[in-house]
């Protein structure tokens, strides 16, 4: 009987010794997209200040935001919201998704678009965005709150 168990026993550390030394790889998780890296970029400037021009954690403005995190996948835009404003392909709101832009009207005394966020969320019809405000810096907000309903312009898609 003692055989037995010890065979038993050496058999069972034998077979768990050969198992391969590789790392498990998850199949079923594809690669992040390009949209998710300009988005993920942008995040990490999440609560550095504002700062007119600025394209660097000491500050940023709003389309520094966008120009950086999109210049961190080789997609060039303009420098200036206005500009940024021109490129792409304008959507409804309906169709905004992840990495798509917002533009903004919030000066009552200068006219066309000066500020610029970029859609981070659009889930059961909230749209949220990154973007950076004078008075907060580089923050997240909602489509939906009353300020920035009222201030919305237009939507683009860039990709």
């Amino acid at each position: 009987m003692k055989k037995i168990v010890f065979l038993w026993v050496v058999f069972s550390l034998l077979m768990s010794s050969c198992s391969s030394s590789k790392k498990a790889v998850n199949i079923n998780k594809k690669p992040a997209s390009k949209v998710d890296r300009i988005v993920a970029n942008a995040m990490q400037y999440k609560g550095v200040r504002y700062r007119f021009g600025g394209t660097t954690k000491r500050g940023m403005d709003c389309s520094g935001v966008v120009y950086v995190a999109y210049g961190s996948q080789n997609v060039l835009l303009p420098r200036v919201s206005r500009d940024m404003a021109k490129r792409g392909r304008k959507i409804s709101l309906r169709k905004v998704k992840k990495g798509d832009l917002v533009f903004f009207r919030t000066s009552k005394s200068r006219r066309g678009i000066n500020h610029v966020g970029l859609v981070v969320s659009h889930k059961k019809g909230v749209i949220r965005f990154i973007h950076s405000t004078s008075s907060r810096g580089v923050i997240v907000s909602s489509l939906s709150e009353k300020y920035w309903k009222k201030a919305f312009v237009k939507a683009t898609t860039i990709l």
